[in-house]
Order: structure tokens, then C-alpha cells, then sequence
């Protein structure tokens, strides 16, 4: 099978147009700072800004962090960059560009890191330091601190009407069509937002383009033998068209369950590999942490509902070793990061049965 074509990107704005851009935004409206953030410096850059919990912040950022200029392996800002402020907690926005409120007093400072690199959300780094060596390229962020009272939505309307960047109206776009969480599922905290689930009446749909997305719910439920995962799916266009365990074709559509022990299991739709076959996860950050099992391969039932049931114990025991004593979240899982192609699915009827226990979820 020939590798899938990747869509071209359109170059990076550059540095030169986002201080073009700072030149324009007006003295009483913001405070700004241009700061360019190396991909293999971890973890953290300071801004020079020292902000409060709550006050008002807009970034637009350019650039690429490359993991294989090879392979073609790389990722915009709005994957890679992500935001402290003094002991607040650690998040990344949906796109290159984020209007958001500071989640601590003191320094902001940015971080160029993948998804799924922190231990825990003060921003400490789960990769080693001598894995940034592999990776070249960085990031240049616009940082604009506003002045209480000042109505940023306007300055960004005129500021749009001759950025050549694209870049102020493209968080006035940003800002009109953000997605707010659903109250049963979050979005998995060390990996960041995104925009890919939304959910309708009896399912939640997926659509990923280019991105990565994790959402969690949080379960409490025994592992015994009795313990079946159902589900029904229905997956439009696959991300991948090459097999999905090797780090640049590791795109893929999933559902998963997380362990008291800290490892998750996935269940995903493949292109090519064989149904039952297991491995585990080939991104290095991810390989302790999760393991992956077929359920389904080929375009054979792609557009129409088909039903899964596992027994989780049994599954567990098979790809991983001992199993886990407790599940803890069910996670659904779009990447479609590394080839940046597109990927299309929905999910409906998620139960966990235990004998006459059944919850649905």
C-alpha cells in the first residue's frame, strides 16, 4: 500500500510579520512580548511578563518543531506550545492562536513539548532531556498582556483588517466557534484541548485533521473475568492508510480503558493489521504507559455501525501481563498528527458489564 500524500501547509508566518504585528497593537490596549521558544531547550522559556490569576491574555504563534525532517515528521505551534503561569497549571490551546485567563500569579512562561510529557500539571517532564536532541525547529510567540477593561475582541477587529499574517482574525474565528466541554467528559490534561469531539443526542462524533485529541471519563469499576466492554462505532475515513505501529504512520481512531495501575489499553480500527494483534504504543513518551490491540481492520464496514464487545481481563492479560485490579476512565482516542491526513468516526451504546452490573456511559 503507497503512503498516503500529505496535504501541504502553508508556510509559517515568520518572525518578521508577528513583530510587524506587534508594532500595530496599540500601547494602551496591550502589553506585548515577542519570545521565540527553541524545540530542544526543555522545558521552560520566560515571556518577561510576571502576571495575575485571571487577567486576560492573547498569544498567535508560528513556526514548526521537526522530529524527522526524513520522514517529513513535524507539528505546528498549536500542538507543541503550551502555558504556566507561576504555580498555575500546565495547558496548551486548540490552534496557533489562544485568548485565555492566567491560572496562577507569577511569571507566564512557554514550553515547546508533545502531548502526554508531563508527570503532573505544575509542568514537570515525563521525556528526558536527551531526547530534544532529535528535534530542530521552534516557535515564535506574540504574547499580549491586556490592560484591564480593554475590549480585546475590538483592537483584534482592527488589527485583522491589515494583518497579512491571518493571525488576529484567525482567534476572532477562534473565538466564535470555541466548543465547550460536556459535563461527563473532559479532555485529557496532559495531552491538551482540541476540537475534534462533539457530542449530539445518542453519540459522539469525531473529526480530526492534523491533530491529536484525547477525552476522558471518569470511571470506578472492578476488572474481574465477568468484565465486557460493548460498544457500537461507526468510521467514516480512516487517519492512516499504512499499519499504525510505527511512530510516523501512528495514526488511528480508538477507545480505551484506564487502569488503577496507570496504563491504559486502546481498542482501534486498523488499515492493515490483523485483528487480535497487540504492541505497544511506538511514540517513546507513550510506550510505558499504553498498549494497543486491534479490533477491527480494513475499509470493508467503514460508513456503517458495527458493534464490539470485549472481555477486558482476558484482552489485558494477552497484550499487557497481570492485569490491573480496577478501571478507572474510558478514553476516546484521534490522531491523525503524523501523516496529517483525516479521520472520521462516532461512538454510541459505550457499557461496561460485570455479570448483571451494567454501566452505560
Amino acid at each position: 500500500m503507497r503512503a498516503r500524500r500529505r496535504e501541504a501547509a502553508p508556510p509559517p508566518a515568520g518572525r518578521q510579520a508577528l513583530e510587524a504585528l506587534r508594532q500595530r497593537v496599540p500601547a494602551e490596549a496591550a502589553e506585548t512580548r515577542l519570545v521565540h521558544v527553541p524545540a530542544n531547550r526543555p522545558p521552560w522559556t520566560g515571556t518577561g511578563l510576571r502576571v495575575w490569576a485571571g487577567e486576560q491574555l492573547t498569544t498567535f504563534a508560528t513556526g514548526r518543531v521537526h522530529y524527522s525532517k526524513l520522514l517529513d515528521l513535524w507539528t505546528r505551534p498549536q500542538h507543541q506550545l503550551w502555558f504556566r503561569a507561576g504555580a498555575g497549571p500546565v495547558f496548551r490551546g486548540t490552534r496557533d492562536t489562544h485568548t485565555f485567563r492566567a491560572r496562577g500569579d507569577g511569571p507566564l512562561e512557554l514550553a515547546s513539548q508533545p502531548p502526554g510529557v508531563w508527570t503532573d500539571t505544575s509542568g514537570v517532564l515525563r521525556a528526558s532531556p536527551r531526547d530534544y536532541r532529535r528535534v530542530s525547529g521552534g516557535i515564535d510567540v506574540l504574547v499580549l498582556r491586556w490592560w484591564s477593561g480593554v475590549d480585546s475582541a475590538a483592537v483584534l477587529r482592527d488589527l485583522a483588517a491589515e494583518d497579512q499574517t491571518g493571525l488576529a482574525a484567525a482567534e476572532l474565528d477562534r473565538r466564535a466557534g470555541v466548543v465547550r466541554e460536556r459535563q461527563n467528559w473532559q479532555h485529557l490534561w496532559d495531552v491538551g484541548a482540541s476540537e475534534i469531539y462533539r457530542e449530539t443526542e445518542d453519540a459522539v462524533e469525531c473529526e480530526t485533521h492534523a491533530d491529536v485529541g484525547i477525552v476522558k471519563r471518569e470511571v470506578d469499576s472492578p476488572l474481574t473475568d465477568a468484565t465486557r466492554l460493548r460498544w457500537e462505532w461507526r468510521v467514516d475515513e480512516l487517519p492512516s492508510e499504512l499499519p499504525e505501529d510505527t511512530f510516523p504512520t501512528h495514526d488511528y481512531l480508538s477507545l480505551a480503558l484506564e487502569f488503577d495501575n496507570g496504563h491504559d489499553l486502546t481498542w482501534h480500527w486498523s488499515a492493515e493489521l490483523p485483528p487480535g494483534w497487540s504492541y505497544s504504543c511506538p511514540i517513546p513518551t507513550w510506550r510505558d504507559r499504553e498498549t494497543h490491540m486491534v479490533v477491527r481492520s480494513g475499509r470493508a464496514d467503514l460508513g456503517r455501525w458495527v458493534s464490539e464487545e470485549r472481555a477486558v481481563r482476558r484482552d489485558y492479560a494477552s497484550a499487557v501481563g497481570v492485569p490491573p485490579k480496577r478501571i478507572v476512565g474510558v478514553w476516546l482516542i484521534a490522531v491523525s498528527l503524523f501523516q496529517r491526513g483525516h479521520g472520521r468516526c462516532a461512538y454510541r451504546g459505550i457499557e461496561l458489564r460485570d455479570g448483571d452490573h451494567v454501566e452505560r456511559l
